[in-house]
């Protein structure tokens, strides 16, 4: 098994008649999916997500993939091809487009009227290609056929791409559930035609590669939702991912059946279910949803509410009805249950919320203590099987974090694929196919862009180090004043602070040590203001450290008079 090293350079010129795939996004990761391939000098991209953040990267709403590698080829991309509509898969559209709006979106007709619905707020009309399992469309040199899988959204598809190099199959995320809700299967039948054919290099999910067997079916969550809401004595709040269909599906035919009302909570939940009602994938009774603003007008056991923030995030609705900053008021006996797994990452951010939850009196039920999620991702057993079924020449596990990316190279390694022919990559890897063989050749640029708002890429990891600075140790400011001939004070110090769990009257200790500081480099003739700065700061930081462990962030301000 080949993998990356540290020390790689700038992957060489391609060679000729040879297919390069560049993950941008989604190896060592849980998210942020973006993977580019080229074939003569044109690109073809494989979906654009994004990343959620996590405690240590504070007020960051998204996390990008990084486009500098492609920024000066973006009339070299033929199109981008979404497997699906979730949004570690399509989150990042908008931010590429907006770079270039007139890139052709390909997909299923769900995933297009999830990804047009999100342009629609960014003011971005795109050209879209409307596909579906079975079709096979040429885009540039890339002849793309398209293959059913099922997950936890309707119309996902993989896509095995044929160019002179050979050919690549990206299964996207899949399992093989048997008993799909929906009645669609992950088409083994096709993906045994592409083994047949010779599948050169397989790209497969490995979000579950470390769990042993095969994933439980949909359906089985139904008996558990029903006996959870025989129990609900008043509102039950479901919280899942916006775009999870058969999850609220399942939640719609409970509601029904025990003589609840629905209403969705939240703009990006209240999107997405019109949507997969309005294309006929979302089947809803008459009558059953209703404005999330009548609900005062019901009684509490005929109210069901379907909102975000299964993963805890700070802003989504269910972490604000756990802080008590919310329209809707959790009460005693209120029923909550988190219909989705634990991204890794989010664990303390959602336990967070379930204890604000229960602290105001909610039964919550979650994957821990029910069967109330099955995974969208295929497990071990499911892979085995996959593999004996594809029998890939080369494999490169994607969409999961090392350990992850690792146990799905053993699963291949199992079946008999060659443990030379294995491909273990990060992000920035370009993995060339030459030969009908895959091997690393180097390594472009392919580091977290950060969303703030309105920022983009404005953020870095020093800003984020301040970030976290400021928030575990608050900080300190020094305000003094120098002649600018004589280097010695003529006012000050002045010692303010926030947040770092010190007196401001404690400072007088420190003082005499500034002054000393300062008017050893008056004597030695040091009156540059910044020099000034760098010697208060180490002064006052030395201080802080020796008296109370403590490192703030301190930021000192000399003005020259």
């Amino acid at each position: 098994m080949s993998h990356p090293h540290p020390e790689l350079g700038p992957p060489p010129r391609l060679p000729e008649g040879g297919l390069r795939v560049t993950p941008l996004g989604g190896l060592g990761e849980i998210g942020r999916n973006m993977t580019v391939f080229e074939y003569g000098g044109r690109l073809l991209i494989v979906d654009c997500g994004v990343l959620f953040p996590e405690e240590e990267q504070p007020g960051i709403d998204l996390i990008l993939p990084d486009f500098s590698s492609i920024r000066d080829r973006l009339d070299d991309i033929d199109g981008i091809v979404l497997t699906h509509g979730h949004e570690d898969h399509i989150g990042g559209v908008p931010f590429l487009l907006r770079e270039k709006p007139d890139i052709p979106l390909i997909g299923s007709k769900l995933t297009l009227a999830l990804i047009e619905a999100k342009l629609q707020e960014h003011r971005i009309r795109p050209y879209t290609l409307e596909v579906r399992e079975g079709h096979k469309e040429r885009v540039g040199p890339f002849d793309c056929e398209f293959v059913a899988v099922n997950h936890s959204i309707p119309d996902a598809l993989a896509v095995a791409i044929r160019t002179p190099a050979g050919m690549v199959v990206h299964t996207g995320d899949f399992k093989m559930d048997q008993l799909p809700l929906d009645g669609r299967l992950t088409d083994l039948r096709a993906f045994a035609r592409l083994g047949e054919e010779g599948i050169d290099l397989l790209l497969a999910d490995s979000t579950n590669a470390e769990v042993p067997g095969f994933v439980a079916p949909e359906r089985e969550i139904s008996g558990v939702l029903g006996q959870v809401f025989s129990r609900a004595e008043k509102r039950i709040i479901v919280a899942s991912f916006a775009s999870h269909v058969h999850r609220i599906q399942q939640i719609v035919d409970a509601a029904h059946e025990h003589g609840r009302r629905i209403a969705f909570v939240g703009r990006s939940m209240v999107r997405n279910m019109g949507i997969a009602r309005d294309l006929g994938y979302l089947r809803v009774p008459a009558g059953l949803v209703v404005d999330v603003r009548t609900l005062d007008d019901l009684p509490d056991h005929e109210v069901v509410l379907v909102c975000t923030g299964s993963q805890g995030e700070p802003m989504a609705a269910l972490s604000r009805m756990a802080n008590r900053d919310h329209q809707i008021r959790i009460v005693e006996g209120d029923t909550v249950i988190l219909a989705s797994s634990l991204i890794p990452g989010n664990e303390n951010a959602v336990y967070r919320v379930i204890n604000g939850l229960t602290r105001w009196g909610a039964n919550v039920v979650h994957k821990g203590n029910a069967k109330v999620h099955v995974s969208g991702h295929a497990s071990a057993g499911e892979l085995l099987y996959f593999y004996n079924i594809c029998r890939p020449k080369n494999l490169m596990p994607v969409h999961g974090e090392w350990r992850h990316l690792r146990a799905n190279a053993e699963l291949g390694a199992a079946t008999g694929v060659p443990a030379e022919r294995i491909v273990i990559a990060e992000d920035g890897i370009a993995v060339d196919l030459v030969d009908g063989k895959a091997r690393i050749a180097g390594k472009v640029q392919a580091g977290y862009v950060y969303v703030d708002g309105l920022s983009v890429g404005d953020i870095t990891e020093s800003s984020l180090k301040d970030r976290r600075i400021l928030g575990d140790e608050g900080f300190i400011t020094v305000f003094v004043v120098v002649d600018s001939s004589t280097g010695k004070i003529v006012s000050g110090p002045s010692i303010h602070t926030r947040g770092s769990g010190i007196e401001e009257s404690d400072f007088a200790a420190v003082i005499p040590k500034i002054d000393e500081v300062l008017a050893r480099s008056a004597q030695d003739g040091v009156v540059e203001p910044h020099q000034l700065q760098q010697l208060v700061r180490r002064t006052v930081g030395k201080w802080v450290s020796d008296t109370y462990r403590r490192r703030p962030m301190i930021m000192p301000v000399v003005v020259d008079v």
